[in-house]
């Protein structure tokens, strides 16, 4: 259950600030209150996880004069204003500057409930779209997402950072269900224009006159064309493979009127083609080669080897926190299976068939081989995947028991110790050689 959120009450009258505490915190929101406006600033800034219930008329600073101080502050803060009859043409002047509603006194107890409701659930949008954008800006915690430490992976995150740094257009290709948006973001995040406008379009999802329109206007809607819009910042085109011959001609042009560095980087997405054409075959030749110049594929998960244990513990654990439930054990049959799977859908298929294990497990039915069973029928022909010797597949499940339990204990090495049966040197042996680390549990 999500955490209450804070709703700040502001009256400079006692009673009521007591009455209106004690009716929201009977209906499950954690209260404070202040005695004025004044008081409130002291505590509230621009990243205060709750809404603000404000009367209008209090000495000093009254309550408009507060709105205007908190909507100056922070305009997605909801702020609802207490008035009283004679002030409703002050509050719908409120309204117009920011505030969220007001109440006219005497007011129904259940519609303040109602409208603190709305308010928490609006603010708590506003600060996960604020967090998701810091994510996204964030140049680390993208890279902390790259999850794996396969030799391909390890170099996925090399060409990262040396593509992220040059600044210049970039063509990402590979199979479907490989992480292609999220490397994009990632080299957006890691490069100078980390903190910038990041824009994204799929290029499949429009018709031409109105891809057309988003990208260089005129917009019907009068919206900024995103080519001016991400000016300074990264445009990611998605689907680049759909933008017809005049577009890519419209593009081609944007592009060579820039300077270097680009005024606005490129970041395009291949998706799709068929086995019999490639990339250079789909686009013109001049735009190809102004896209292409850095390009980064992108390995498919049957070619990454632990990491789809890694991969598939993480998804599991992340599902069953997800449904409150345990995350299903996994056997060493079924992590041969795992890891010899041909992953036609990739780490997009992982995610789905470690989300519906967790969901059987809760049932008390079914099993991870009867998934990737039926996920392989469902794909048609499987793509073919090379065996490996028995003592990989040993090693890669012993690495992937040890990684779990030390989870579960949370880095409590006697803990492991116990439930694996293992003497300490014997342990400490076994994480040295699987590059395990106690820290990174605790």
């Amino acid at each position: 259950m999500a955490r209450a959120m804070k709703v700040a009450i502001v009256d400079d009258e006692a009673d009521m600030r007591q009455s209106v505490s004690q009716w929201l915190a009977l209906s499950g929101f954690d209260t404070e209150t202040y005695a004025s406006a004044e008081d409130a600033l002291k505590v509230i800034g621009p990243e205060f996880s709750g809404v603000v219930v404000s009367d209008i008329k209090m000495p000093g600073m009254d309550g408009m004069a507060f709105l205007k101080r908190l909507m100056g502050m922070d305009s997605g803060l909801p702020v609802i204003l207490i008035t009283g009859h004679g002030d409703v043409p002050m509050a719908v002047e409120a309204m117009r500057i920011g505030a969220f509603d007001f109440l006219e006194k005497p007011f129904n107890p259940d519609r303040m409930t109602e409208l603190a409701k709305r308010a928490t659930q609006a603010r708590r949008m506003t600060l996960d779209n604020r967090a998701l954008r810091k994510e996204l800006s964030d140049g680390t915690v993208m890279m902390q997402k790259l999850i794996g430490g396969s030799p391909v992976m390890e170099r996925l995150r090399e060409d990262i950072l040396d593509l992220g740094q040059a600044d210049s257009h970039v063509l990402i290709d590979g199979e479907t269900g490989t992480g292609k948006t999220l490397v994009a973001h990632a080299l957006h995040a890691v490069g100078p224009r980390g903190g910038r406008k990041y824009l994204t379009i799929s290029c499949a999802a429009w018709s031409e006159d109105q891809l057309t329109a988003k990208l260089f206007g005129p917009s019907d809607d009068g919206a900024v064309p995103m080519v001016e819009e991400a000016r300074g910042g990264t445009l990611c085109l998605e689907d680049i493979e759909s933008l017809s011959h005049a577009l890519q001609s419209r593009l081609l042009t944007m592009i060579n009127e820039q300077g270097t560095p680009p005024e606005t980087r490129i970041i395009a997405i291949c998706n799709e083609h068929s086995p019999d054409k490639t990339l250079e075959d789909i686009l013109r030749p001049d735009l190809f080669y102004r896209l292409g110049a850095m390009t980064i594929v992108l390995p498919p998960l049957r070619a990454r080897g632990e990491d789809i244990l890694t991969l598939f513990t993480r998804m599991s654990e992340q599902f069953s926190e997800e449904y409150g439930c345990e995350a299903p054990p996994v056997t060493a049959q079924e992590a041969a299976q795992l890891l010899q799977a041909p992953w036609p859908g990739n780490v997009r298929q992982l995610v789905n068939i470690a989300e519906r294990a967790v969901l059987q497990n809760r049932r008390g039915s079914g099993s991870i081989a009867s998934l990737l069973m039926a996920d392989n029928e469902a794909s048609g022909p499987a793509l073919t995947t090379e065996g490996k010797p028995l003592k990989d597949y040993v090693e890669s499940f012993e690495r992937m028991l040890i990684d779990n339990t030390m989870r579960r204990h949370k880095g409590s090495i006697v803990a492991v110790m116990e439930e694996l049966c293992l003497p300490r040197r014997t342990l400490n042996e076994k994480m040295a050689k699987y590059a395990l680390q106690r820290q990174d549990y605790v």
